[in-house]
């Protein structure tokens, strides 16, 4: 695990400005740090050593030095394809996972990137071609931005890195906060600092001469099997899940796993087979796992270390969070995983955690809505319509309300993923300059022209993998871990586990027992009782509490009437919602904390916020 960063063409103070973007992430890679350059190509990389401790070291070259490369993440097959490339006469210097690529690159071009088992971003440049390619994982476990400037191509593994380049000129992207406002994480293939761009998960590119192209490479298809009964079916997860844990485990330092208390990481954490598990909890009761997770690792013998954190530092490390997310994101949880890597990190290199599994195996609650709107959506459309616009029109909340409102509508006009923060004419309403830009179905929908012969539950787990996952789930998980230069593992995000998950018959993912079906009762083999039907928390966090304290209140309001925050929005809406939170008269704490965090973003990178020098 480690991080890169660099550009093409001509700089005269280019190494200066390559050490520059490197220094700006050396918290993803502080054992080491290495340069390539040309005088057409300037690669950096810093390093954080798990395997090949030796001889790991970046950029790393091929025989002739004619081709190089940068690499972030693991090759879990590497072993295998080296096996294959050395067969056809390759030969290699070390035992990294880095060097298959190099070789792999060599003999198979783009068409190497689906013979791949793992998490990756890699650059590679090829200076007989003069080209650069580039590509990220299949699922987009690991980070690649880039921006064109000037004819020029930068890229790193963090946007900090890409603003230290002269040819870039720092600016807001107000059309990426839009759409934040409603899917609470930054959406778009545009980030929110204009003209920089994600690489998005299982593309590449290729830049050559100026000409800037990008490719998908792969795609997750669901393809329901109904030929299997249940128990063949928790066979084959408990099986693949057992091979991806042994290779999500290659490494040659030692290797932790998180602990919440959901059945995703407690499968994980009951079968690794290590010797340490990590968690956190906050001090209210409702919101601390810590008991149940050192209640598991004794009954499963294993070592928990745990933090609870306090509400103070919470806040305190807020900026700092902000900062190093690279984009504004209003996940809780994403602090929550900030302090159980920092204390991971004390203790270990690399630690697994259980994101993925919801999204493959229908493990969200959400999924249970297309059963419980089954029967009402019988009613013809006419009438369901009637029925929602006549409960919407009533001023005041009733049960079943939301129910009458959200059964009016299709799944595809319905659902963009777990969270729903502003609609269109909220954030039309709470922006001074609304730019009208992207409504949620239009950016959701070429994915669900994909699936629309699949049942809704399946259509909403393809829209949580090409969404959700990425922008929320995977984005907080690959930068929390780093800013404490650990190394997170996904095991359920593999490619040989999808390969059974999307086979899985909607029957056996979500039913009127639970979510999850299957691969609950693979994971209950290892489990014992007081797992097995536990309510998915993950880590969760008090906010709609602490934002009624007047200390965390002020410190909200005194942003939200910030001359920042009068740039962006109506503030005296901003200040509305705040009140009515506090005076108990409307839950809007994730309305909330999503332009709070907003602003503390805002102020880090364009304001006298936390710049990444201070401790």
């Amino acid at each position: 695990m480690c991080g890169f960063a660099g550009f093409t063409g001509y700089l005269e103070n280019g190494k200066e400005v390559l050490t520059r973007m490197m220094d700006r992430i050396a918290h993803r890679g502080p054992d080491s740090a290495g340069q390539y350059i040309d005088d057409k190509a300037y690669l950096g990389f810093r390093r954080l050593s798990i395997i090949d401790l030796d001889n790991g070291s970046q950029p790393m070259f091929n025989e002739n030095k004619k081709i190089v490369i940068t690499f972030n993440g693991e090759i879990y097959n590497h072993m295998e394809l080296r096996q294959e490339l050395i067969a056809k006469g390759h030969v290699f210097a070390n035992n990294s996972d880095t060097e298959v690529l190099i070789h792999a690159y060599e003999e198979y071009g783009e068409d190497m990137l689906n013979r791949l088992r793992g998490m990756f971003a890699f650059v590679i440049w090829d200076s007989q071609k003069e080209t650069i390619f580039a590509a990220r994982d299949y699922f987009g476990i690991k980070p690649l931005y880039y921006a064109v400037c000037d004819g020029q191509l930068i890229y790193a593994s963090e946007i900090k890195s890409i603003l230290e380049h002269p040819a870039y000129k720092k600016q807001v992207n107000t059309v990426a906060l839009e759409n934040y406002l409603t899917f609470q994480y930054s959406v778009l293939d545009e980030t929110f600092f204009k003209g920089i761009y994600k690489l998005m998960p299982s593309h590449y590119l290729t830049f050559h001469n100026g000409d800037l192209n990008i490719k998908r490479y792969w795609e997750p298809v669901f393809e329901p099997d109904e030929g299997k009964t249940l128990d063949e079916w928790v066979d084959d997860i408990d099986n693949v899940m057992k091979d991806s844990i042994e290779h999500h485990k290659i490494s040659d330092v030692e290797v932790g796993s998180f602990l919440s208390s959901g059945v995703d990481s407690s499968y994980v954490a009951a079968t690794f087979n290590g010797d340490k598990t990590f968690t956190v909890g906050f001090d209210y009761e409702k919101y601390n796992e810590i008991s149940y997770a050192k209640a598991l690792s004794d009954k499963i013998q294993i070592d928990n270390y745990s933090k609870l954190v306090s509400s103070e530092e919470y806040w305190d490390a807020i900026p700092k969070i902000q900062y190093h997310m690279d984009e504004p994101l209003a996940d809780p949880a994403a602090i929550a995983l900030y302090f159980v890597s920092q204390t991971a990190a004390k203790h270990v290199k690399v630690s697994l955690s259980g994101e993925g599994a919801d999204e493959f195996f229908g493990g969200y609650n959400i999924y249970h809505e297309p059963l419980d709107l089954e029967k009402f959506q019988k009613l013809p459309q006419g009438l369901r319509t009637g029925l929602a616009n006549a409960a919407s029109a009533m001023p005041f909340k009733f049960k079943g309300k939301n129910y009458l409102v959200r059964a009016s509508k299709s799944v595809e006009e319905r659902f963009i993923g777990n969270a729903f923060m502003f609609n269109e004419k909220e954030r039309e309403k709470l922006l001074k300059n609304p730019t009208g830009k992207y409504p949620h179905t239009e950016l959701t929908k070429p994915f669900y022209d994909k699936v629309k012969n699949l049942d809704d539950v399946t259509k909403m787990q393809y829209i949580d993998i090409n969404f959700w996952l990425i922008g929320d789930i995977l984005l907080k998980a690959d930068k929390m871990s780093m800013a404490h230069s650990l190394e997170v593992r996904v095991p359920f995000l593999d490619k040989e586990v999808f390969e059974v998950a999307r086979h899985i018959p909607t029957k056996y993912k979500v039913n009127q027992h639970n979510t999850k079906y299957a691969m609950r009762l693979a994971a209950n083999r290892y489990l014992p009782d007081m797992v097995a039907e536990k309510k998915k928390l993950g880590f969760p966090v008090p906010i709609r509490i602490w934002i009624k304290d007047e200390k965390y209140y002020n410190r909200i309001k005194a942003a939200f009437t910030s001359d920042a925050a009068k740039e962006f929005f109506n503030t005296d809406i901003l200040v509305q919602y705040l009140d009515e939170h506090k005076e108990g008269k409307a839950d809007n704490s994730r309305k909330i904390w999503t332009v709070y965090m907003f602003l503390v973003w805002y102020n880090d990178f364009f304001g006298d916020g936390y710049n990444g020098s201070a401790a």
